[in-house]
């Protein structure tokens, strides 16, 4: 990842602005998340988009930009909380910890799956849609509103104990973001996953 900051033309002293074409879920909050894990701190996910830019008129260039060249982009420590399988595990038993599942409703509860294996949910995973982060525009909530609704959702579980996991680590940090943006702690990312999950043997629920 640090090669690939260098070939971007990114510095330590870089202000990056990432954007997607799905209101910050298709890479962009992923991109985010790994910047800060790394130590960045000005990087931002432009709101609402490459859409909602191109709604307002917003110039866009084509073709593809030649990055300025820089040194290899220094890495000391790893900045941001993860989990692992086990932990996971054992979280699901804790009376003092959540598990937030961003996957729409109908893949947590076993309706569909069109990605991975197998269909359900983590024992115990609470869902709370990634999308529901977003207003009828595609924008964010505003940071009151994102507070109010994750104090509901952790009812005051410590930042430590909160875990939060998609199918694949990708639209879990778009909710990692939202919480950010909300003045709150950035909590456990479980990098793994319903794929990893749905593929080790682990406990498995569906709904009707």
């Amino acid at each position: 990842f640090s090669k690939i900051l260098s070939s971007l033309g990114i510095t330590p002293d870089s202000h990056v602005v990432v954007y997607d074409d799905k209101n910050g879920a298709n890479a962009a909050a992923r991109f985010w998340w790994m910047l800060k894990a790394f130590g960045h701190e000005k990087v931002h996910v432009l709101n609402g988009g490459k859409n909602t830019a191109e709604a307002i008129g917003f110039p866009f260039a084509h073709g593809i930009e030649k990055a300025k060249k820089v040194g290899l982009y220094p890495v000391t420590n790893w900045h941001l909380p993860q989990v692992t399988i086990e932990e996971v595990a054992k979280a699901t038993t804790n009376p003092n910890a959540i598990i937030i599942d961003v996957r729409e409703t109908a893949r947590y509860k076993g309706h569909v799956e069109p990605l991975d294996l197998i269909a359900g949910h983590i024992p115990n995973a609470v869902n709370v849609p990634f999308s529901t982060n977003l207003d009828e525009k595609g924008l964010f909530l505003s940071p009151s509103q994102l507070k109010e609704k994750y104090e509901t959702v952790f009812q005051n579980t410590p930042v430590e104990n909160c875990i939060v996991h998609c199918g694949s680590g990708v639209t879990a940090c778009h909710t990692l973001l939202a919480i950010a943006s909300a003045g709150f702690e950035i909590p456990n990312l479980y990098v793994g996953s319903w794929s990893e999950w749905s593929r080790n043997g682990k406990e498995i629920v569906t709904e009707e």
